[in-house]
């Protein structure tokens, strides 16, 4: 089983792409390090305010896939200077 999911977030407080960027790789850091993510911005590269993460995951339960990923929604929407937008789950066979 393979789960992807889409992560829209807004960084109110950036002034600057490094600003953005300091706080993204903050984000993906803590998920690929609590959770076994694997994570990518992968839209809005050059827009201050805005990014799109994109996640994966294997495993052989779909349970556990839902928690994991429920999980890492979470952490993200208690990020610091971090508002959820909204966030999309695919789940593959």
């Amino acid at each position: 089983m393979v789960v992807g999911a889409r992560i829209e977030l807004f960084l109110p407080a950036c002034q600057n792409l490094k600003e953005k960027r300091a706080i993204v790789k903050s984000v993906i850091g803590k998920l690929r390090s609590r959770f076994n993510l694997s994570v990518a911005e992968v839209a809005y590269q050059e827009q201050w305010q805005r990014t799109v993460l994109g996640i994966a995951a294997v495993a052989n339960e779909v349970s556990f896939l839902q928690q994991e990923i429920q999980a890492a929604i979470r952490l993200v929407e208690i990020h610091p200077g971090v508002e959820l937008i909204a966030a999309d789950t695919e789940y593959y066979e």
